[in-house]
């Protein structure tokens, strides 16, 4: 299946910002487990959705964002700096939550499974005393 013009300029975007906010992003309020996790391109190429995943608590993450968003100005012009558009593309820049859902997701599967595992020992240690 062919790629589209989008998905590519987002892909390489993907790469471009996340050089920028691991290795000239000075603020300090951005924390090294900071990661560039999808870009989404609109048709035209103007907009660019940047998800950004920051590991650390809701404190951190909104610091990190704060930081991120103060920035954006001085990350468009470091990426065009990088790529080559015609028209530089206009940074959005959302939390993305996927890895803290993955991780809540994980917690349930092992309770789950802890307590089917509690349950069969219940239920087996009462057929012995029968």
């Amino acid at each position: 299946m062919k790629r589209r013009r989008p998905e590519i300029v987002g892909d390489e975007l993907q790469k471009i910002i996340s050089g920028i906010i691991s290795n000239k992003l000075r603020d300090p309020r951005v924390p090294l487990m900071t990661t560039v996790t999808g870009v989404k391109m609109s048709s035209d190429l103007t907009h660019a959705t940047v998800f950004v995943s920051v590991y650390g608590d809701d404190e951190t993450k909104k610091g990190a964002m704060d930081a991120i968003e103060h920035a954006k100005g001085f990350i468009r012009y470091e990426a065009v700096q990088q790529i080559n558009l015609r028209v530089a593309p206009e940074l959005h820049f959302k939390l993305d939550n996927t890895l803290d859902k993955a991780k809540k997701m994980d917690e349930l599967i092992a309770k789950t499974i802890e307590d089917d595992e509690r349950r069969r020992v219940m239920r087996e240690q009462g057929d012995g005393n029968a």
